[in-house]
């Protein structure tokens, strides 16, 4: 009984170090995301207002998924009182589609599913939001020549 019972142990730990050994995926490459990581410094204005803040991208994971952190200040405005914004997206491979594919999650319930898509030349970074009818979004980061990143954020079906 007990060489039995050794032998079990043997092969799963055969088995799991063989599923282990597995290959690097190559349908898509974490190369082009390398730039954007780091802490970054934010400010701008629009809807719903002027707010300050920040965000980082940090690999993860073993390298497997990008994580984005956000965090934004918004003073009081209009009859509004101060308030602010967190919001987390997992970027990830999705190999059997050879796209990046992104989750976010927000402190006020939202959650959104994209697909993240590099121009030609590397500088533009957009992601569309899954089609859905409550909420289509299109979130787009433009690397400048100063090494700042220009970000619009605005409904896709406008």
């Amino acid at each position: 009984m007990n060489w039995k019972f050794l032998i079990a142990i043997v092969g799963s730990i055969f088995i799991y170090e063989r599923s282990s050994a597995s290959p690097e995926p190559t349908a898509t490459t974490w190369d082009q995301w390398r730039p954007l990581v780091g802490e970054w410094q934010a400010a701008g204005k629009g809807s719903p207002g002027e707010g300050a803040g920040g965000f980082s991208f940090a690999f993860d994971l073993q390298n497997k998924v990008l994580l984005r952190k956000s965090h934004t200040d918004y003073p009081p405005a209009e009859g509004r009182p101060a308030f602010s914004h967190d919001d987390l997206m997992v970027v990830y491979a999705d190999e059997a589609a050879h796209k990046f594919r992104a989750d976010y999650f927000d402190n006020e319930g939202h959650v959104i599913r994209s697909t993240a898509d590099f121009s030609p030349d590397g500088r533009t970074l957009t992601f569309i939001s899954d089609p859905a009818p409550s909420q289509p979004f299109r979130l787009t980061y433009v690397k400048n020549p100063d090494d700042t990143l220009g970000i619009k954020f605005r409904n896709s079906s406008a």
